[in-house]
């Protein structure tokens, strides 16, 4: 893959809607200037809870991707995912990260595990069935991680068709599941470049500090060269601000900011920062069980429902 220009990452300003991949007019923005505003500035539609499926698959799958760390991509995927399995989807999450933070959050020490998605992307014949774990929360699967899949990018390098591994590794569970998310790395190296050749969506976790939206540029173009080259099916699903803080002018205006430059892109639903994530992660469980009622579990399951209404999930 080319690389950018290290001048190219300043110009998150200047980039222009129309370059940026689209999405679909999210239901009820047209007529939305009734409703209450929500914090990007806009009418906040209203989206219902999905009606129940008849029968699960093929899944959707979605990356979960920002090469910066600590922008929230695995708060999102655990919490997403748990929203989504709420609403009677089935979800399976994959931790695509060394750092198995993703298995660590959800319960499962994947350090003591004979088999994680490491083995699925290296060895041949183990089957992908076996290594997902169930995990505390109905209708919600994982694929774990350790620190094995660090050496996994150096070892597929001389791989044929080393960018569609995880398609494969996929391929057997996509009809069991409605949605699978994929909890990327802070890297845009050959994982996540596997993790946007499986995909059909992406989520663009995005923090609510202006030094966040340096590298969306960059991002953006990443998934252009994709869609172009191995992908064409690959799409945009949302931009989601997190941690933000509405006492803070500087999160309003990068909020903003992000809603001027990318339009109904940007997810009507904001993940405001609080503590209580920190303490479901210690918890090794969902946020939407841990503290049900709190504020940060309802936005999440209102990201499900949003993402839903896009139609970036069944």
């Amino acid at each position: 893959m080319q690389s950018v220009p290290s001048e190219q990452l300043d110009q998150t300003r200047d980039t222009p809607v129309s370059a940026v991949p689209r999405v679909a007019q999210l239901p009820g923005t047209e007529s939305a200037g009734s409703g209450a505003m929500g914090p990007t500035g806009r009418p906040l539609p209203d989206f219902p809870d999905p009606g129940p499926l008849s029968n699960h698959g093929p899944a959707r799958i979605i990356a979960m991707c920002n090469q910066k760390g600590g922008v929230g991509k695995t708060t999102t995927t655990i919490n997403l995912g748990a929203a989504l399995a709420e609403l009677g989807r089935k979800v399976l999450v994959i931790d695509f990260d060394p750092q198995g933070a993703l298995s660590v959050g959800l319960g499962v020490n994947a350090q003591e595990l004979d088999t994680t998605i490491y083995n699925l992307l290296i060895e041949r014949g183990h089957d992908v069935h076996d290594v997902i774990q169930q995990t505390r929360t109905p209708n919600l699967d994982l694929v774990p991680a350790n620190i094995d899949l660090s050496a996994a990018e150096v070892q597929l390098v001389g791989e044929v068709a080393r960018e569609q591994i995880l398609s494969r590794v996929l391929r057997p569970v996509v009809d069991e599941y409605d949605v699978v998310l994929i909890d990327c790395q802070p890297s845009l190296g050959l994982l996540t470049v596997n993790a946007l050749t499986a995909a059909h969506g992406v989520v663009i976790p995005l923090e609510c500090e202006f030094f966040a939206m340096r590298g969306v540029a960059l991002l953006i173009d990443t998934i252009d060269k994709i869609t172009d080259r191995l992908n064409p099916r690959l799409q945009v699903d949302g931009i989601l601000a997190t941690m933000y803080d509405s006492r803070t002018l500087h999160s309003r205006e990068v909020v903003r900011s992000v809603v001027d430059h990318f339009g109904e892109q940007v997810f009507h639903t904001v993940i405001s920062r609080t503590v209580k994530f920190p303490d479901a992660t210690l918890a090794a469980e969902p946020i939407t069980s841990y503290s049900s009622e709190h504020s940060g579990a309802n936005a999440y399951r209102q990201l499900a429902r949003e993402l839903i209404a896009r139609g970036g999930a069944a």
